[in-house]
């Protein structure tokens, strides 16, 4: 099957979606904010298959859309799709803490990190929201794209207040 992608801009940067289409529709299976994007030389550019999801992004960043409604099919073991599930459940607007997410899954304080790099390996920035996990003391730890697009992100959805400048 041959990888279809995307790039759109937004106030983040520059967006990477991948998929995968089916008879229905495309399938997202990532969703990556590179700084500088290189594209293997068998992806097929397909702008038109990502309308719905650019669509979706648009309204979130426009304020208007707190919950995606995409067909996503990220390959990952059964933990990290179990992790990232868990993610959904986050609202737009809040935050959770690494060890209240652990505890949310049953997963024993010793493997908290496994969470951690679970998180770290989310294909589906943004729509999978790993970006509403923080700290216990509130401190921004990893993200995948950056800990400025993190505070970007969280400011956004008004989970953090905007800094003066």
């Amino acid at each position: 099957m041959t990888t279809i992608y995307t790039l759109t801009d937004s106030p983040v940067g520059e967006l990477l979606l991948t998929g995968e289409k089916s008879p229905t529709g495309t399938t997202l299976t990532s969703l990556t904010m590179p700084d500088h994007p290189t594209v293997p030389a068998d992806w097929q550019r397909d702008d038109q298959a990502f309308t719905e999801a650019t669509r979706q992004l648009s309204a979130y960043f426009a304020g208007h859309l707190t919950r995606f409604e995409l067909p996503l099919a990220a390959e990952g073991t059964e933990f990290q799709q179990r992790v990232w599930r868990a993610l959904d459940e986050i609202p737009y607007g809040t935050t959770t803490t690494y060890g209240a997410l652990a505890e949310r899954l049953g997963v024993p304080r010793a493997e908290v990190r496994a969470l951690g790099a679970a998180l770290g390996a989310n294909p589906l920035l943004l729509v999978r929201a790993c970006h509403r996990v923080i700290g216990a003391d509130g401190s921004m730890r990893g993200y995948a794209a950056g800990i400025d697009r993190k505070v970007r992100l969280l400011t956004h959805e008004g989970a953090l207040q905007p800094m003066l400048g």
